[in-house]
This record gives structure tokens, C-alpha cells and sequence, in this order.
């Protein structure tokens, strides 16, 4: 018999295996294990001078029939069964065409590898280059500053996630995550992520699983380009028919998924011309900030930092600030990782956040940033965007005009005494920084946030706020500031059918997973109105 076995707690101290363990807690002998496999695996490091790891694990049993009730009688164990795979059922219209799907990030990946496994050999266009080509020109401009509109950290195989810690995690919960983890794994992902709670795959593995992606994608009959930028649609009888490309190219489809990250500001702009419907959405700004990795060790893990079994911690901070009503807190916060440029467009500093699998780097960074919304950058589908440009371009300008970013230690910038960049480790962010005073390109609200939340960090993670800690400015790209709408149901555009807004570009998605979650269901509302290609 197979049973799921919830929160079993090992001390770190504890180096037996997990049948022995798991037979010890069960009252059974460590013969009646017949196979171990681990389904979730946590860190409880509430307890600084005690950290436990957690497993739910599923254990086939050989067990008689008395002992295998005494067995169930565990509030943390349960019978296990497989869950039901619902069969889907195709719908009845034709395609005139292959589906379209515009953007190969995570959203657009996952919904032209599920049209191509389901026969229906979807055309998947990409506005900038592949992996290894993107890559080359992404690392030029680290070095140099000679920047590419088309191929960098926002445009290119892969999406923006390319160049991030690649985490794997989510709030929605959806049955169908541990599938499309099982597809990333199949891609190339390393084997953990099925079971780790805070499962990442850093821009090293990420950028192979992307690839192992593309290929299945064309092994199932599906066709990727790069290179291509969708810059029109076709447009009917109030549907999308097809598409333009950029060499005037004419494509037709009824069925077009349009996930293009959330940096695709000329195609929001396309879309507003157009007149397909969007509405502006509430996003966040402010800095990167990082520390020396051995501190955020230490306040998370006490005695055990260090521990081969934890590796790099992270954190997750938030703060209201009673007086003003905004939240400043952390976002994608990368453990052992780097600060990197990630602009999109010539003439702006964006920040950003990345690291390898093994998250060795020996510095913690992440963003901390405040909520802004509609009062801030006013009326209109694309506000948000120049709201967004209005500070890259201060940073830009404050930076020396060379893609440089502006940064100051965390004392200087809380005690507003001229900028510093005395850190005791090498700022990680290329082509470079130099001392200015954030405050300057910042909304005064933000700052003010930020310096209020820094204290109360401080308070949670000692030395958070000193001069141990570097910020760069600045972040922007936190999430859309723009929602292309859609049905709830069918997931098609309500002002244009035909169109499939889908992922984070779309404002429907907060992260490589969620987007990922995205493009699944958007593909799947495509089979369920249309049959496959014969």
C-alpha cells in the first residue's frame, strides 16, 4: 500500500536516512519500506538553535493488515492516490491557420509546447535572439555598455526569466503545477525542483531547460523564430486574423496568443492604437539592494549558517508605513547572486536581479520597492509605462549617460550625508556604478518609504540598514503596468477575438511559474474551441 506521510521533522543534526526515520515515527520496521520518494522538502529555521527539515513523502508499504490500520490512525498520514488526469476535450471550430503564439518567455513557451503536443503545430515568434546568441550580446553590454534594443535581459529566448534566479514558485495554486514542473524537468530542469518547497533552477540550468523547451516544441511539429517582432494585427470583423512582422511579413491566424512580457512597450503601444482594450495597472519602483551573502546567513540560520543541507538563505520583508499607506518590500530576492543591468530601451537604467544554480556568489541582493498606482502616474493605458521611462532616464543621466547605474551604501542614504559607495565587498552590477544621491531619482514618496522600511528591516535582519548594504538604482520592471483584458472563460481578448493575452506581459502573472501557468490554460481554452490541424 501507498501512503502520502506529511511534516516529518529531521534536525539537521540528524544524518540517518529518511525510511529509517520515517519507519521510527510510523511504529513499523524499516523492512516494511519497500520505496521512498520525497514529494516536498521545507526549511523551519524558526527555531535558530534547532533547524529542521520537513519531507512529505510518499512510502509504499508492505505492511499486514493490523499494523497498516494502526499506521493510518497518523494524523500525518494519509492514503495515496494518483490524481485523475481530466481528459480534454477538443472543440469543434476549424483553424483557418496554425495558432500564433508571439513571445518565447515562459508563458509562450508553455503554450506552444501544449498546442504542439496536442497536434496543433502552433508557429511560436520571437522578437529577439536565441539563448546562446542572446547571451553573447547580453554579456557584451555588461562589459561595454554597447546595448541592443532587441537582444538583452527583457527580449529573447527564454523572456526575462532567462536572466533571473529562476524561481520556481507561485501563490496560485493549480493542480496542474506538478505537470509543468515534470515538463521542465523532462526540458532539462534539475530533478529537485519536483520536490523542493522553494524550487529554483538559477539562469545557468534555466537557459538549458529553455532550449530543451524550444526543442520539443519543433519535435512536436511546432516552428520557432526568432528575430521576428510582431509590430500589427490583421484585424476583421472586429477579430484578429493574423499578424505583421517587421518585414512587413503578413501572417494569418484566428487563434493568436499574444504573451510578450511585460518590457514590450512599443507593442503596447501597437495594441493601444489599435484600440484593443487595456487598462493601466498598479506596479512598483525603487532600488536593488545587496549585502554579503554570510550576513543574511547568519540571521536566518543562527549557529547553522553555512549548513550544506540549507545553502544560501533568503528573505522576504515587508513593511506598511502608517502615514503615507504605501508598503515598501522585498521582491525577487536572489541568494549568492548579482545585481545586473536590464534595460530594454536606449537611454534608460534598469535593474535587476540574477544567479546561478548553486547561488555561490557570496552576495544577497533583491529588490526593495514601494507600490505606486493610477494617482501617481495618472490617466491613460500607458502611464505606467512613461511614469516607468521617467526615472530610467534619471538613472540613466545620473549614471553618466553610459549605462552605469547611480548606487550609495545604505548609511549614506539613510543619513543623507554625501553618497558612498564603502562597502566591504565588490559591487556586482556591470558596466559599472557611480555615488549619487537616489533620493533625486525617486519619487519623494518612495524614499521616503523605503528609508522607514529600512529600519524596520534592520530591526528583523541585523545590519540590513548599515553600510554592510549597497543600493542601485533603479527598479522598474517589478510586474506589467499594463492589463490587456480578457475574458474569464475563454481567455480571449474582450474587445478582439481571435487574441489570447496571456502571462505576465498580459498582467495576468507574477513570475516565471505563474506565467508559465498562464500559457498553459491560455492553450488550453485554444483546444477547447478549436480541433487540432489534420
Amino acid at each position: 500500500m501507498r501512503i502520502r506521510f506529511n511534516n516529518l521533522r529531521v534536525s539537521l543534526l540528524n544524518d540517518a536516512p529518511l525510511d529509517e526515520l520515517a519507519a521510527k515515527k510510523l511504529g513499523i520496521r524499516k523492512q516494511n519500506i519497500i520505496k521512498t520518494k520525497i514529494l516536498r522538502r521545507a526549511v523551519d529555521a524558526r527555531r535558530k538553535n534547532n533547524i529542521c527539515l520537513v519531507y512529505h513523502l510518499l512510502l509504499e508499504l508492505d505492511c499486514d493488515e493490523k499494523k497498516m490500520r494502526q499506521v493510518l490512525q497518523d494524523n500525518n498520514v494519509t492514503s495515496w492516490q494518483a490524481e485523475k488526469i481530466q481528459q480534454l476535450e477538443y472543440g469543434k471550430e476549424q483553424l483557418c491557420e496554425r495558432p500564433i503564439v508571439i513571445g518565447a518567455g515562459p508563458a509562450g513557451l508553455l503554450a506552444a509546447f501544449m498546442l504542439a503536443k496536442h497536434g496543433y503545430r502552433p508557429l511560436l515568434l520571437e522578437r529577439g535572439k536565441a539563448v546562446a546568441q542572446r547571451l553573447d550580446d547580453v554579456q557584451r553590454f555588461w562589459l561595454t555598455g554597447e546595448f541592443n534594443p532587441e537582444s538583452n535581459v527583457q527580449f529573447g529566448e527564454g523572456g526575462a526569466g532567462t536572466f533571473s534566479d529562476g524561481k520556481l514558485t507561485t501563490r496560485v495554486n493549480d493542480p496542474v503545477m506538478n505537470d509543468i514542473l515534470e515538463i521542465f524537468v523532462e526540458a532539462g530542469a534539475p530533478e529537485e525542483i519536483l520536490s523542493e518547497q522553494k524550487p529554483h533552477v538559477g539562469t545557468d540550468k534555466l537557459r538549458i531547460m529553455v532550449t530543451g523547451l524550444t526543442r520539443k516544441i519543433r519535435e512536436l511539429g511546432g516552428e520557432v523564430c526568432y528575430e521576428q517582432q510582431v509590430v500589427d494585427f490583421l484585424v476583421k470583423d472586429g477579430a484578429v486574423s493574423g499578424v505583421v512582422l517587421n518585414n512587413n511579413q503578413k501572417i494569418l491566424g484566428n487563434a493568436v496568443v499574444l504573451a510578450c512580457g511585460h518590457s514590450a512597450r512599443d507593442t503596447y503601444a501597437m495594441l493601444a492604437k489599435r484600440q484593443i482594450a487595456l487598462e493601466a495597472k498598479p506596479f512598483a519602483i525603487g532600488v536593488r539592494i545587496e549585502h554579503p551573502q554570510e550576513l543574511i546567513d547568519k540571521a536566518q540560520y543562527g549557529e547553522f549558517a553555512g549548513h550544506p543541507k540549507l545553502g544560501a538563505a533568503d528573505y522576504a520583508l515587508v513593511y506598511h508605513h502608517k502615514e503615507n499607506g504605501r508598503t515598501a518590500y522585498s521582491f525577487c530576492m536572489c541568494p549568492g547572486g548579482l545585481v545586473v543591468a536590464a534595460a530594454s530601451e536606449s537611454g534608460g537604467v534598469v535593474t535587476n536581479g540574477m544567479s546561478m544554480h548553486k547561488r555561490n556568489s557570496g552576495i544577497a541582493n533583491s529588490a526593495l520597492v514601494v507600490n505606486v498606482g493610477g494617482t501617481d502616474f495618472g490617466s491613460g493605458p500607458l502611464a505606467g509605462i512613461e511614469f516607468q521611462r521617467q526615472y530610467e532616464r534619471l538613472a540613466f543621466a545620473a549614471g553618466g549617460s553610459s549605462y552605469r547605474a547611480p548606487a550609495q551604501n545604505v548609511r549614506s542614504f539613510m543619513t543623507s550625508e554625501t553618497p558612498s559607495l564603502q562597502t566591504a565587498f565588490s559591487p556586482t552590477y556591470r558596466p559599472g556604478i557611480v555615488p549619487y544621491d537616489l533620493t533625486k531619482i525617486l519619487p519623494d514618496y518612495v524614499a521616503v518609504t523605503l528609508k522607514a522600511g529600512l529600519m524596520d528591516f534592520d530591526r528583523k535582519i541585523k545590519g540590513f540598514a548599515s553600510e554592510a548594504g549597497l543600493l542601485t538604482g533603479v527598479e522598474t520592471r517589478t510586474s506589467a503596468p499594463v492589463r490587456i483584458l480578457r475574458a474569464d472563460e475563454d481567455k480571449q481578448s474582450i474587445s478582439h477575438k481571435g487574441l489570447y493575452p496571456a502571462g505576465e506581459g498580459a498582467g495576468y502573472a507574477g513570475g516565471i511559474m505563474s506565467a508559465a501557468l498562464d500559457g498553459y490554460h491560455v492553450a488550453q481554452a485554444i483546444m477547447k474551441r478549436f480541433k487540432p490541424l489534420s
